[in-house]
């Protein structure tokens, strides 16, 4: 019979199926078993109005030969006939599942995987000879369908022992880029087939190599036995209710590599304009990699039960990455090679639905099993403060009500729901304090007077508190406010006007010090926040000491500096002390530096001259022994 020439615009185009929509040749395995699997429902499907049609035995063949080099898959489906071979597989992009899907209402349409027509194709990528005979359901007449190289193919008539479809692959040599020897080794395909079609619904069966005792003591045999390598019944499939936890935690244990138990499963179904399964799971435990940029995220993708990607970020916001699980849904769009997603509004829609089960999960977790949720933010609540921060807090809304930290209130978490319903009458500010731990914060000579008057105080000791609470603003209408930064104004009236009378009374002497310290202060003032520390220093608006410390450790161009403001405390001996010494003409330099080396020491900043500051406290070291 006289070789025909596909039916496309050029021999080119065929080049770019084979070689260029694929990105892994991998894949032409699953898309034969998808094509398989397609014929198989074609065949169930006529079988429901026709009693002449055998479908008893539905299955998936595949047996490779090193040898002969050839790699063959053959099924018991509904077969094509010579016409259909032609049209079929002679017209690249024409798909035979596409119009049989087509031809059905919309009550009988069956899960038919492959619409493009192009996945056979993809098995040019590794062969340099494709063979298909096939046989229709309830014709008597098989044929061959044979191409080399893509140069053209050619129909003919040929034998065939029962229904279906058998595509023989010759493997290509191995190249310097290539090694094609792969697609010839059992376990290999094997590994493939769990990857890609482990949820196909029909058995995919090899023979496989099986050590077994001979019933001689010690004795053992090899034997070759055929075994279906594919699970077929996926556990998302199945209704929750009849799933034990055991049963999820080993396929979380199998697909994710974790040695510890995931705190939450999340096994549900959707059906609507975008209909899917999910099975998600939330992990007790951050990977080590988790806050860095070699870490994965995304979930697994299915469509049908076929694994198309890994690790589809698309599926879910970045804020939730720590989410682990896969989504299987039929109504998703996929490129023409199955391995994109279309950004289309169904993607859209199932993340937003994959979002929201997400977040109500979490709700119901800090709602009811308070120790859970908490496990579950020591591991991952870093994560939600970035998302609340990202984008310019476009996220705001959907994380702060998750997010949680530890107070003066109680050495435990606290929600900012919770801290606002413990506020008192007169208070309108959110208060704060940051630094490199709990101790180290409550030490802060500026919590002193909140602890006097019954005001919570909130501890940031994460870098990313402050950006965050900058974006947050407020929540509840209360606006957020660091316990280090400008005038608190937590003073009665009568503490106000004593300060102003103390300040009035010591204006020239604190701006004798304010003079020493010009280069290094904007301010000096008296203290309204300490009560048993000689001083502090605090910022004024705009940047604050923590976050100055933050940008430094970041190490982004060029340091950023707080307005720096050194207080003393009106009512310490050091200051008394001070008065005495600048009444009686003392030179104040060193004591003002030693206060403001002091200031800094308790902030958490290094000081900025050791070798002077050993110097000066020498020299007051001596002038008291004397």
């Amino acid at each position: 019979m006289a070789k025909k020439q596909f039916k496309t615009e050029s021999k080119r185009l065929l080049d770019l199926m084979a070689n260029a929509i694929y990105t892994n040749t991998d894949f032409f395995v699953r898309e034969l078993i998808s094509n398989a699997s397609d014929a198989l429902d074609k065949k169930a499907y006529l079988a429901l109005t026709d009693a002449e049609i055998d479908n008893s035995n539905p299955f998936i063949k595949i047996t490779v030969d090193k040898k002969n080099r050839t790699f063959t898959i053959s099924d018991n489906g509904i077969g094509m006939n010579k016409e259909e071979l032609e049209a079929n597989l002679g017209t690249i992009a024409r798909s035979g599942s596409f119009e049989f899907k087509n031809n059905l209402s919309e009550e009988e349409t069956s899960d038919i995987i492959g619409q493009f027509g192009v996945g056979f194709y993809s098995s040019f990528m590794v062969a340099d000879e494709i063979t298909v005979i096939s046989k229709k359901v309830k014709e008597e007449q098989a044929y061959r369908w044979y191409s080399r190289n893509v140069d053209g193919y050619e129909v003919k008539e040929a034998e065939k022992d029962g229904d279906g479809t058998e595509i023989i692959l010759h493997i290509k040599a191995n190249t310097k880029e290539k090694k094609y020897d792969d697609y010839l080794d059992s376990q290999f395909i094997q590994s493939l087939i769990k990857k890609y079609s482990d949820y196909i619904r029909y058995p995919i069966k090899m023979d496989v190599e099986v050590t077994r005792s001979t019933g001689e003591e010690g004795k053992t045999e090899t034997v070759i036995e055929e075994k279906t390598i594919n699970s077929m019944v996926p556990i998302w499939k199945k209704e929750a209710k009849s799933v034990k936890q055991e049963e999820y935690d080993e396929f979380y244990e199998n697909n994710y590599y974790d040695y510890n138990k995931p705190l939450k499963t999340i096994h549900y179904k959707v059906e609507g304009n975008t209909s899917y399964s999910a099975l998600l799971f939330i992990p007790e435990k951050a990977p080590y990699n988790f806050y860095t940029t070699d870490y994965k995220a995304g979930l697994k993708l299915y469509s049908h039960g076929v694994f198309i990607k890994d690790e589809a970020s698309e599926l879910i916001s970045d804020y939730f990455r720590f989410v682990r699980g896969l989504v299987d849904s039929d109504d998703i769009s996929l490129n023409i090679s199955r391995e994109i997603l279309q950004q289309d509004y169904q993607m859209k829609a199932l993340k937003k639905s994959i979002d929201k089960k997400v977040k109500n999960t979490l709700e119901k977790m800090l709602e009811k099993d308070r120790e859970k949720y908490e496990t579950f933010f020591d591991s991952f609540g870093l994560q939600l403060k970035y998302g609340a921060y990202q984008d310019y807090g476009a996220n705001r809304d959907v994380l702060i009500d998750l997010l949680m930290f530890k107070s003066s209130f109680e050495d435990k978490y606290t929600t900012l729901k919770e801290y606002v319903s413990r506020m008192k009458e007169d208070q309108k500010e959110i208060y704060y304090a940051c630094g490199e731990s709990i101790e180290k914060i409550s030490s802060l000579p500026q919590m002193e007077m909140l602890r006097d008057k019954g005001y919570e105080v909130l501890y940031f000791t994460d870098n990313v508190d402050e950006f965050m609470v900058s974006i947050l603003m407020n929540y509840d209408g209360k606006d957020f406010r660091s316990i280090t930064k400008g005038d608190l104004g937590l003073e009665s009236e009568e503490e106000k006007k004593e300060m102003e009378k103390t300040v009035e009374e010591n204006k020239d002497f604190l701006e004798s010090i304010k003079e020493i310290l010009k280069d290094k202060v904007q301010d000096v003032r008296l203290s309204s926040r300490l009560k048993s520390y000689p001083v502090c220093l605090v910022s004024d608006d705009g940047l604050s000491l923590d976050m100055e410390k933050v940008l430094a450790e970041m190490n982004q161009g060029m340091p950023m500096k707080a307005n720096r403001i050194l207080e003393i405390n009106k009512d310490h001996e050091l200051f008394k002390a001070l008065q005495n010494a600048w009444n009686a003409h003392e030179d104040l330099s060193d004591y003002a530096n030693l206060m403001y080396d002091q200031a800094l020491l308790i902030a958490g900043f290094p000081i900025e001259d050791p070798t002077e500051y050993s110097k000066r406290l020498s020299n007051i070291m001596v002038k008291a022994i004397r």
